[in-house]
């Protein structure tokens, strides 16, 4: 395993005109699980690309453990890949699929058999061991593809290029706690791509969230929750996703609406756009207290309401727990120690 260290790296294509990939100075630890997540487009595939070697980077230099491998292939950087769509070798079978890059490094037949078994059990395909591959669902070929990436132990780290896009819905919460519990006990350096924020949060402990090409937060679920870094991160975490409403600042107290909402703090004004950032899980509906609200449509999904609405020309959104009333015209109030304060899409500290 390896830590992975990022030294100004920027890359554009020869067709574009414009950075895929911004610059970015990163350090990523030995043993770590990292998630880059964000919306097709936004330069995590060409990022992963490019520690795996598959890329060259127009800028900056790719370190492991302090060694330079900007100029190594793939192979050289003892790499473990595993793509969108599956990749395997449908005239074997899925047990000599799996020890086909054991057998490639010269390891003795108990350890490669072993570490087939081992790897057939977490799949859930020992059954199929001895069939063809081409026989299999699109599904177990992925799984497959996953587990010739896992097999290895020897490897820098495991890169997984949205791995489980073609897997059915119900088995991809049990493979995402399968690569939670692989990493647990081997401690592989890995790093997992993808636009899905649930797959991110639930295997990650570290996101590292991509907008246009650069990195605007890195945190733990938690962190990016509660104090998301730029507007981005706090409209694409969450369903639905943080509101985020303009405003003006007038000493300690923003203006939302000709509404004044205290801040605790005083803010200088310098003239830059700000925005509150208010998650829906931290606003009630009031009858009678707080800022007017007409309300668009309610979805119902279970444990709770969504409650769409407007506040002049500004679209918000709120929860209502189950079993909660929700007034005939409501009003709402905001929890004001969960806001965050955004001047031009960045979080204003509390400093």
């Amino acid at each position: 395993m390896a830590s992975i260290k990022l030294q100004e790296i920027a890359h554009r294509y020869p067709s574009s005109d414009d950075y895929a990939l911004r610059t970015l100075k990163q350090t990523w630890g030995d043993g770590g699980a990292y998630a880059l997540l964000g919306p097709s487009g936004c330069g995590k595939t060409t990022l992963l690309n490019i520690i795996s070697g598959l890329v060259r980077p127009s800028e900056g230099r790719v370190l492991f453990d302090g060694v330079d491998v900007t100029d190594l292939s793939t192979e050289q950087r003892n790499i473990a890949q595993v793509f969108q769509f599956p990749v395997v070798y449908d005239t074997m079978t899925v047990a000599e699929n799996l020890a086909f890059p054991l057998r490639n490094r010269k390891l003795a037949k108990q350890e490669i058999d072993l570490r087939v078994a081992d790897a057939l059990a977490m799949l859930g395909l020992q059954h199929r061991a001895n069939d063809r591959a081409r026989s299999l669902s699109a599904d177990d070929k992925q799984k497959i593809s996953l587990g010739r990436g896992l097999v290895r132990t020897d490897v820098e780290a495991i890169l997984f290029d949205e791995p489980l896009t073609v897997i059915d819905p119900h088995l991809k919460w049990q493979l995402r706690t399968e690569l939670k519990k692989i990493h647990q006990r081997f401690q592989h350096t890995m790093i997992y791509v993808t636009h899905d924020q649930t797959e991110a949060l639930t295997f990650a402990d570290q996101v590292i969230v991509m907008y246009q090409g650069a990195v605007v937060q890195i945190g733990t679920p938690q962190q990016l929750f509660e104090s998301p870094e730029h507007t981005f991160v706090g409209r694409f975490i969450g369903s639905p996703g943080m509101n985020v409403l303009p405003c003006n600042i007038e000493g300690a107290d923003a203006v939302f609406a000709g509404n004044r909402i205290p801040l605790q703090r005083v803010i200088s004004d310098t003239g830059q756009r700000y925005e509150l950032g208010v998650r829906p899980e931290h606003i009630q509906l009031s009858a009678s207290a707080g800022i007017p609200l007409n309300v668009t449509s309610v979805e119902d999904v279970g444990r709770h309401k969504i409650v769409r609405g407007r506040v002049e020309d500004t679209l918000i959104n709120t929860i209502v727990n189950d079993g909660v009333g929700i007034p005939e015209n409501p009003r709402i109030v905001f929890d004001t120690d969960k806001i965050n304060l955004y001047a031009d899409d960045y979080r204003v500290g509390n400093d």
